[in-house]
């Protein structure tokens, strides 16, 4: 049976409702397959149009698709686009990404910091639509002129999303002209800061393209033990195969620790049966061999 550690900033009131949001979002299992749908707005329309892209990306409505017919997968988008298809598709666990900035001019540049809706609309957009918006997720960048800012803006996001009974997950990524960005030591010192933030779970970058990926795992045991009680997943990386993404997968969790993966373009570039059959081949890997489809349908 799934234990779940609830964080002290949920008020009593709200545990019941923290517990039901937690296993929603991992499919019962305490770990992630996050499908990646900000970069709507992350990455404008780069990753879905083009060569080597599938026809079908170039419709937002391909990325409900395929979180509909995968098993487990939480879609992490922003509102606005849960609000446009939510409606055709309300069985899908959603994660409300608060915040984001356009991959047009120089990054360096921009305040990110603020959030696009207040947790308090989060929670009465849940009540109006019953919507399944498990809680919300928030990118955070270290090391930037706008660092102290954002961790202001997200440590009370975080602590009103506890208030209500919402999980919350960070995109935490430490960025500047001196920082190596694939270091696991500079990796783990921002999984540090998202369990100082009281996040539930953090997305952070993992250093593909080793030649000895299993030492590679067994040196990302700093970031797993860094992040302490906020568990840790990792972005799916540019667009690779499909055995190598299992792989890795599987020695992220069994070696590393790792508790899930966030993917994106490796998934909705894809056809819709074949993005839902490597979903469903990584849900195996996550959530484990007896994950079915309707898993989420009775917590609730």
């Amino acid at each position: 049976m799934l234990e779940i550690q609830i964080p002290l900033s949920v008020p009593l009131s709200k545990k019941a409702e923290f517990k039901s949001n937690y296993k929603l979002a991992t499919a019962g299992t305490g770990r992630l397959l996050l499908i990646a749908g900000d970069q709507k707005v992350e990455h404008l329309n780069d990753d879905f149009f083009g060569p080597g892209i599938s026809k079908e990306d170039s419709s937002p409505e391909h990325l409900f698709k395929v979180a509909s017919e995968s098993k487990g997968g939480l879609l992490a988008t922003h509102l606005g686009l849960i609000s446009q298809y939510g409606a055709k598709y309300p069985r899908i666990p959603y994660l409300v990404k608060i915040n984001g900035r356009t991959n047009i001019g120089v990054n360096d540049e921009k305040d990110s910091s603020k959030c696009w809706w207040k947790v308090e609309d989060v929670v009465t957009f849940k009540k109006q639509t019953k919507l399944n918006i498990v809680g919300l997720g928030y990118t955070l960048y270290l090391g930037g002129k706008y660092e102290a800012k954002m961790l202001a803006k997200v440590a009370q996001a975080i602590w009103e999303a506890h208030q209500n009974g919402l999980i919350a997950i960070l995109w935490v990524y430490p960025r500047g002209k001196s920082i190596n960005e694939e270091s696991i030591h500079t990796i783990a010192g921002g999984a540090g800061v998202a369990c100082c933030l009281d996040a539930d779970f953090v997305k952070v970058k993992y250093p593909y393209g080793g030649k000895n990926n299993k030492l590679v795992a067994e040196k990302y045991r700093e970031v797993t033990a860094a992040a302490g009680l906020t568990k840790v997943i990792c972005v799916g990386g540019s667009k690779r195969n499909n055995q190598e993404m299992l792989k890795t997968t599987s020695e992220q969790i069994s070696i590393a620790g790792t508790n899930g993966l966030a993917i994106g373009r490796n998934l909705h570039q894809r056809s819709l049966p074949d993005a839902v059959k490597l979903a469903n081949e990584l849900s195996k890997i996550i959530h484990g061999q007896n994950n079915k489809k309707s898993s989420f349908l009775g917590l609730f």
